[in-house]
């Protein structure tokens, strides 16, 4: 009888296990579901701050997690503005000056068009997977929804502005409900928040995404996808630097 409940018991441990996800799954499957093979949104971005609010609104499509184009329609000082992220690269293009720039590493660090966005976040995604080292710390719920609470820190060798990354993936559907970045002395930098959650593209995500810098009172990004689809049909041309000034 006990040698029978010992078998019962362990056959239950090992579902359990191999039912639960690894964080490094748990990290692709949030990346891949938001972004699939390909994805086409409209954004607009708000920079709010004490003094003054300031709204985008841009078109990204991407493939992967490798390849990205962001193009800026308004304002209007902004407008045609472009940029392009292919894998570990970014490159800018200026329709005032009709110049296309590549992003030095220096750049990285900086803000991205005036937001809490740093321009090291636009290569995040792709680096996530394979240039962190990831555990699950705990379960918590965030906005309703169950979540893995994910602990990422940067492999050996790795140059990252970031030295801690803490995440918050839904166990349901691994919608990123919460991120916190720090930074190499564990000082909380930012923290991103993902609300409003609705059906779009056919997947549930958060639309309405909030980044909150911890050391700055009153300056929040928020971001508000009001279109999304995702694998549809996308030249790769578009992700050329070719093809950055005919976007236009």
């Amino acid at each position: 009888m006990k040698k029978l409940l010992f078998l019962t018991l362990a056959i239950v441990t090992l579902s359990f296990i191999s039912s639960t996800p690894t964080a490094d799954e748990i990290i692709k499957k949030a990346e891949d579901r938001l972004t699939g093979k390909t994805s086409y949104s409209e954004v607009t971005v708000t920079t709010i701050r004490p003094k003054y609010t300031r709204e985008m609104t841009i078109k990204t499509w991407t493939k992967g997690t490798d390849y990205s184009v962001t193009l800026i329609l308004s304002p209007a000082m902004d407008e045609g503005t472009v940029f392009l992220k292919r894998r570990n690269e970014i490159w800018n293009y200026i329709p005032s000056i009709d110049r296309l720039v590549k992003m030095p590493p220096s750049m990285l660090s900086q803000s991205w068009m005036g937001t809490d966005i740093k321009n090291d976040d636009l290569l995040e995604n792709s680096s996530l997977i394979d240039d962190y080292n990831k555990k699950i710390v705990a379960t918590e719920e965030i906005e309703g929804y169950s979540c893995y609470k994910i602990e990422l820190t940067p492999k050996e060798n790795v140059n990252s502005i970031w030295g801690q990354i803490i995440m918050w993936i839904s166990k349901a559907d691994y919608m990123q409900m919460q991120v916190q970045y720090y930074d190499e002395d564990n000082e909380l930098i930012n923290t991103f928040y993902g609300k409003s959650v609705k059906l779009m593209g056919g997947l549930k995500i958060p639309t309405e995404n909030i980044i909150v810098p911890a050391n700055k009172k009153g300056n929040k990004t928020k971001i508000v996808t009001t279109k999304r689809q995702l694998n549809i049909e996308v030249n790769d041309n578009i992700f050329t630097t070719q093809y950055m000034k005919r976007l236009n």
